[in-house]
C-alpha cells in the first residue's frame, strides 16, 4: 500500500482504518469514489405516476437504475429526509445493493419470511412491499430501540398487517411462522387481540423500571422473544401466548419453517461508505474503539456465524437464505460461508439470477457476490444465497421457547 493509494479517497482516512484496510488485504482505492456515489432511493409501489411530483419536491431528476426495479439514484449531495414524498411514505432510503440482497430472496407473494436482523427497517419495508397481500414476515433484532423504528416505519407505509417484531437474540431465536388466523367474534381475554399503540399501564410500567435500570435497549439471553408488534395477519391475532410460544420438534422445521431468511448480520460496516463518513463528525477515535478493535472484529465473526446457523436452522427444506454484509473483509465474509457450509451438510451455495446483470463481482467462493463503491457505485455488500437440502434429519433436536 503506498501513500498514492492511501490518499486517493476524497475524504481523509485514517491511520486505523488504513491499518485495518492493509491486515485485511483491502486496497483503499476503493474509497475513492466515495464522494460521487449517488444517493438512492426505492419508490413506493403504486406511486410510478408520482416521479415529475417527486422530482420537483425534491428538486433534481430521479435517474432509474437499470438493474434493480423501483429503484432510482440521485445526486449524493440531495436530501431527502425533509421532502414531502419521503414524509409522506412515496419513497424510501435505501442503498440499490441493500436492495439487491433483497431481490435475491425471490419472495414470492404468499412466502412467510424471516429477517433476523431486522434493524433499521428498509429492507424490511422491501420484503412486505415484495410479498404482497398474502403471505407473513416476521422481524427480528436485539436491540429494542432500533426494532421500534422498524415499527415506525412500518405505521408510516402502511405495511404492518402481515408483520410481527420480536426482541430477541437472532443466534437463538426459535419461533417458527404462524399461519394467519381469521379473527373471531367471540375471543376471550387470553388471545392476542389486534394491536394497538396504547400498551397496558403495567407493561409500560416495566419499561419505564427497566429505562431507569439501563436495561431497556439491549436483549438480555436469558429472556423470552419480547413481541412489540404485530400485524392483523400476521398469524398473531387469536393465538393464546403458550400457542405463539409453543416448542416445535425439529420435524416440523423442515415442512413449517420459513420459506425465505434474510442474515444481514451485524459487521465493522466498513464497506458502507455513509458509515465511515460519520465518522469524521464522531472522532476516528469512537471509529477505532466501535469498529475496529482486534477482539470485537473477531467476535463478529463468531456472531456472524451463529446468526447464520441460527437461520438456517429456520428455514424450511427447499427454501433460500440470504447471508450479506456490508464488510470487505474475508474474514466477515467467504471465511464465514466455508465454516459454515462445513458445518451443515445440507446448505448448498445457489446461483443469485438476477445478479447476471448487476454491477459486481464474484466472491472468493464461487455463487458469492461482491458489490463495492468502484465496481458498483454502491456501498460494499457481500452476499451468498443458500438452499437447505432434503437430507436424514437430526435426532432429539427442537426448538423451543
Amino acid at each position: 500500500m503506498d501513500d498514492a493509494e492511501a490518499n486517493s479517497s476524497r475524504f481523509p482516512l485514517p491511520e486505523a482504518l488504513l491499518d485495518f484496510l492493509n491486515q485485511n488485504g483491502i486496497n483503499p482505492s476503493i474509497y475513492a469514489a466515495s464522494d460521487s456515489i449517488p444517493r438512492y432511493i426505492r419508490l413506493k409501489p403504486g406511486n410510478d405516476g408520482t416521479i415529475e411530483e417527486i422530482e420537483a419536491d425534491i428538486g433534481c431528476k430521479l435517474e432509474k437504475v437499470y438493474w434493480l426495479p423501483d429503484f432510482y439514484h440521485l445526486p449524493p449531495d440531495v436530501r431527502i429526509a425533509s421532502s414531502k414524498a419521503y414524509r409522506q411514505g412515496m419513497i424510501y432510503g435505501i442503498d440499490a445493493a441493500s436492495g439487491a440482497a433483497v431481490s435475491a430472496l425471490d419472495i414470492s407473494v404468499g412466502d412467510h419470511v424471516l429477517d433476523l436482523c431486522a434493524a433499521p427497517g428498509a429492507k424490511l419495508c422491501m420484503i412486505l412491499d415484495c410479498l404482497g397481500s398474502d403471505g407473513t414476515v416476521t422481524g427480528v433484532d436485539v436491540a429494542k430501540h432500533r426494532l421500534a423504528a422498524c415499527r415506525s416505519m412500518l405505521l408510516k407505509y402502511g405495511l404492518g398487517d402481515h408483520c410481527r417484531l420480536f426482541v430477541a437474540d437472532g443466534t437463538t431465536f426459535s419461533l417458527l411462522p404462524i399461519k394467519a388466523n381469521a379473527l373471531s367474534e367471540t375471543q376471550s381475554d387470553s388471545v392476542y387481540k389486534e394491536w394497538n399503540s396504547r400498551r397496558p399501564w403495567k407493561e409500560r410500567k416495566r419499561e419505564a423500571i427497566a429505562r431507569e435500570n439501563g436495561s431497556c435497549k439491549v436483549f438480555q439471553p436469558t429472556q423470552e422473544p419480547e413481541l412489540i408488534f404485530y400485524g392483523r395477519n400476521s398469524g398473531v391475532v387469536g393465538l393464546t401466548r403458550n400457542e405463539l410460544y409453543q416448542m416445535v420438534h425439529c420435524d416440523n422445521v423442515y415442512e413449517l419453517g420459513y420459506d425465505k431468511v434474510l442474515v444481514d448480520a451485524e459487521c465493522t460496516h466498513d464497506g458502507s461508505i455513509k458509515h465511515i463518513q460519520k465518522f469524521e463528525q464522531w472522532g476516528w477515535t469512537t471509529f477505532r474503539r466501535r469498529v475496529l478493535e482486534a477482539e470485537r472484529t473477531d467476535d463478529l465473526a463468531i456472531l456472524q456465524l451463529q446468526l447464520l446457523t441460527n437461520g438456517f436452522r429456520l428455514l424450511k427444506v427447499g427454501g433460500f437464505l440470504v447471508y450479506s454484509t456490508c464488510s470487505l473483509t474475508v474474514a466477515q465474509n467467504e471465511d464465514v460461508v466455508d465454516k459454515f457450509l462445513s458445518e451443515n451438510s445440507s446448505a448448498e451455495l445457489v446461483e443469485i439470477e438476477a445478479a447476471k446483470s448487476w454491477p459486481c463481482k464474484n466472491g472468493r467462493i464461487p455463487k458469492t457476490l461482491r458489490f463495492d463503491p468502484l465496481t458498483s457505485r454502491t456501498s460494499g455488500l457481500f452476499v451468498a444465497k443458500f438452499t437447505k437440502l432434503a437430507i436424514q434429519k437430526e435426532q432429539g433436536w427442537h426448538l423451543h421457547k
